[in-house]
């Protein structure tokens, strides 16, 4: 029904705005008299035999909804209740920004892929908090963390803290974003130095605490193999708890009509398709590289319940859906649930 009556009138919209148009209509159906035990019986997959406990958490199942998806933290009570494990709200910032200009999101439909180049466009870290302060489910709650654009990247590390500090208390766990392309310079916090100065700060900051957090890492796809090395040798260093592999790519070179959709749409992000072989490939080489002691989490390219197959048996112990979400349909969770079980 989705794919073949929903999906077709959503996709008549601009992309941006069909987003909220699904994530409203969600909202109404939850509130509705007995629509949220209706999305559950639909969309979960009932008694699972794929709970993992992971950095202490006790996922009821290995998918979870990408960070970007759900940034403000405005419809978690809703998300819940279409199957997924966990939910991973941002990016956050400390303070609000309204993000890049619009139109900044595009759907590159021949692709199966999205073009963003969204900026980190949110209401800031205290307005995230006050609203998951609010919400009525027990599902995991990560915090997906970054720097307000303003900022310059000698200061960044301060902007990490004041998120962090603002949203402890309310989510389970934390993802740095150092990773998006979006953000101008953003990518080059992850240049050895920055980064393990960076992730130190944020460790001092959460070993302070009676009950620290777990903290993991938002890589790119776009980087080489000695900055993936660089980059594993940091995650040891500051005792991470993992790594999340991998974010958008700048590369255009896997699409269809490249050049027309360059000069059409301009820079961004690519999301989905695309990136189903590159995140697969550096899931596997993150984890030969960390061993079995680090939790990965595998997103990037997940169109079917094959690919989140080939995920896991890369290496990743969670994963996450988002491009994948909007071209399947809210049945998509539930679908991978049952073929990896």
């Amino acid at each position: 029904m989705y794919k073949f009556l929903i999906r077709p009138i959503l996709f008549l919209f601009p992309a941006e705005k069909a987003h909220h148009i699904a994530l409203q209509l969600l909202k109404l159906t939850h509130l509705l008299p007995g629509g949220a035990f209706i999305l559950k019986r639909l969309f979960e997959a009932g008694k699972s035999t794929s709970q993992k406990k992971l950095m202490g958490l006790q996922f009821k199942n290995p998918i979870g909804l990408a960070a970007g998806f759900d940034k403000d933290a405005r419809y978690v009570n809703e998300l819940s209740n279409l199957g997924f494990g966990f939910i991973e709200i941002g990016t956050v910032t400390p303070k609000p920004q309204p993000g890049n200009p619009k139109p900044r999101l595009f759907r590159l439909k021949a692709d199966k892929a999205l073009l963003n180049r969204m900026g980190f466009n949110n209401g800031g870290a205290l307005e995230a908090a006050k609203r998951l302060k609010k919400i009525r489910t027990d599902i995991i709650i990560g915090g997906n963390i970054g720097k307000n654009k303003v900022t310059p990247n000698e200061l960044a590390v301060n902007d990490y803290l004041e998120a962090f500090e603002a949203l402890f208390e309310m989510v389970d766990y934390f993802v740095v974003n150092v990773s998006s392309p979006n953000t101008p310079n953003l990518r080059e916090l992850q240049d050895k130095d920055p980064l393990k100065e960076l992730l130190q700060q944020l460790q001092f900051a959460n070993k302070a605490k009676p009950n620290p957090k777990p903290i993991l890492l938002k890589i790119a796809p776009d980087i080489t193999e000695h900055q993936l090395n660089e980059i594993v040798e940091i995650i040891k260093l500051t005792h991470l708890a993992g790594v999340v592999a991998t974010n958008t790519t700048i590369s255009k070179a896997n699409l269809q009509h490249t050049n027309a959709l360059a000069t059409l749409y301009g820079n961004g992000g690519v999301s989905g398709a695309p990136l189903t072989v590159p995140s697969t490939k550096i899931i596997s080489m993150l984890r030969s590289k960390l061993g079995p002691s680090y939790v990965i989490i595998g997103v990037g390219g997940i169109m079917s319940p094959k690919n989140a197959q080939e995920k896991l048996t890369a290496g990743a112990d969670l994963i996450q859906v988002f491009s994948g979400f909007i071209y399947e349909g809210p049945g998509f969770v539930k679908r991978i649930n049952e073929y990896i079980r």
